[in-house]
């Protein structure tokens, strides 16, 4: 602050007006600055500006295409999403089924195994029963003979 007023202190007035004098300059600084203002609006601002439309264009251009293929996606994503919670279903539903059909064959093919072993079992204790019977009626007949044999030789 000291040093403004003293610039104002020690500046010399010549003239009228002083420091303050309104010439034709101001009139002139003004036409100029308004020229450059045109010439600088219409030579550098302009094309900036339509630069920046454009870019600003071309951005929100690619971002509605990003969004929609960004949509899209999404779409896909829940359709594959349900066709495959779908297909799960369906092979969970193939699994039990088949297991189903396996169990049922397996305790076909057990029943009828058991069949066929009780009967072998049978076909074989019938037959050692026979074998059995046969044995005993050759060995009673060869008991009767031996028993007649000592009777024979218990009496010479």
């Amino acid at each position: 602050m000291v040093n403004f007023s003293i610039l104002i202190s020690n500046s010399e007035v010549s003239g009228p007006g002083g420091l303050f004098d309104f010439n034709a300059t101001l009139p002139l600084v003004a036409i100029q600055f308004l020229l450059l203002m045109f010439i600088l609006n219409t030579l550098l601002y302009s094309p900036l500006l339509s630069a920046i439309a454009e870019r600003n264009d071309f951005i929100l251009n690619n971002l509605a295409k990003a969004s929609e293929i960004l949509a899209k996606a999404n779409e896909l994503t829940v359709q594959y999403e349900q066709e495959l919670t779908s297909v799960r279903k369906e092979a969970q539903l193939e699994i039990t089924n088949s297991q189903k059909i396996h169990k049922e064959i397996l305790e076909i093919e057990l029943n009828i195994s058991q069949t066929y072993i009780d009967d072998l079992l049978d076909s074989i204790a019938s037959d050692l029963l026979k074998k059995k019977d046969i044995a005993l009626n050759s060995l009673d007949s060869i008991v009767q003979s031996l028993c007649i044999e000592i009777e024979t030789k218990l009496s010479i």
